[in-house]
């Protein structure tokens, strides 16, 4: 039996939520098993009690954990194995927003240790389908002091402060830690984020759940993670220039890029000390490693390529767009 390391599948983990669809199902091919309010499927994930297990080759049925605990540097990198054990640093999604999420924040590193023993949650968007007129938030229009958000709050006239930005297919958002945000209604999207599931809710449209009670919410602690700062254009712009390496987005926590395959394309991973996740979000591929080695990803698959795969080739059916995401250690 072969023991070298191979582009690892996984099984999705989908979670119920108030704002779910079908999307996931009739868009990417998820088992929603007839359920119709499936918001999302966890791809990729370390967060305790949802950790991925291997779907494909002779590690299927060990989970994520597990095999950081036997390959380490092997799977992860070296780099990424010192700076975090046996956690994987990374939580990949697909989120279907049949209806609005909350309006929320996320703490960064610092608060989300002191009050959770958790990382903090950066985060960022692809969008992969928006229905006409779809928006999402991102921020605030302009400065806001704390009293005037304290009382934007009270007087239930939150939604007047804050950025909303219209989207289409292919759009990215940077969320940073301390972002007020929501995704809209009719959106399905892509979130790589840090690996934490800490979300104060700040708003909820006065929704209730399946007994009647409205959802917690959370003013008090988002108060002290807030960024009161505004955005000037909370879209990030990013070039998608076909059959290269298109950077999108850069920060401390994970850097991600675009490619727009029309032919055969050979990525080389030997500088990064890095796992690297490919989230295919259009079209479909062949991934050919270790000489003979092949791997297919196809719309609405992840795939996690160990730290010692060092060079692949992408061999595109027709066209293929693929998110290529690594944790940057220098």
């Amino acid at each position: 039996m072969s023991t070298v390391l191979y582009p690892l599948k996984f099984e999705p983990i989908l979670r119920e939520k108030i704002w779910g669809g079908n999307k996931l199902q009739s868009e990417l091919n998820k088992p929603l098993n007839d359920c119709d309010n499936i918001g999302e499927s966890w791809e990729l994930s370390c967060v305790e009690d949802h950790v991925s297990v291997v779907s494909n080759g002779f590690l299927k049925g060990n989970n994520l954990t597990e095999l950081i605990e036997i390959y380490m540097g092997d799977l992860v990198g070296d780099r990424v194995f010192e700076m975090f054990g046996l956690e994987f640093p990374l939580l990949i999604k697909f989120i279907d927003a049949s209806k609005p999420l909350s309006i929320q924040v996320h703490p960064d590193n610092q608060a989300a240790q002191k009050l959770h023993q958790s990382n903090g949650k950066t985060e960022m968007w692809y969008v992969m389908q928006a229905q006409e007129g779809a928006e999402l938030i991102s921020g605030f229009k302009s400065i806001v002091t704390r009293d005037k958000y304290i009382s934007a709050v009270e007087n239930n006239t939150l939604e007047s402060l804050l950025f909303n930005c219209p989207v289409k297919s292919g759009d990215v958002f940077f969320i940073p830690a301390g972002r007020v945000h929501a995704i809209g209604a009719g959106i399905l999207l892509a979130e790589i984020q840090q690996t934490s599931d800490v979300t104060y809710r700040i708003y909820d449209f006065g929704r209730k759940d399946d007994r009647g009670n409205e959802r917690e919410l959370h003013t008090l602690q988002a108060l002290d993670v807030i960024d009161f700062n505004h955005s000037n254009n909370p879209k990030t712009e990013y070039n998608s220039i076909p059959n290269k390496l298109n950077d999108v987005v850069t920060s401390p926590y994970f850097k991600t890029g675009f490619l727009y395959l029309t032919k055969s394309m050979a990525r080389d991973y030997y500088s990064l000390d890095s796992f690297v996740i490919l989230i295919c979000v259009e079209g479909s591929a062949v991934i050919e490693y270790n000489n003979n080695g092949v791997e297919e990803i196809t719309k609405g698959e992840t795939i996690l390529l160990p730290a010692e795969l060092k060079q692949v080739t992408f061999i595109p059916f027709s066209t293929v767009k693929l998110l290529e995401v690594y944790i940057p250690t220098k």
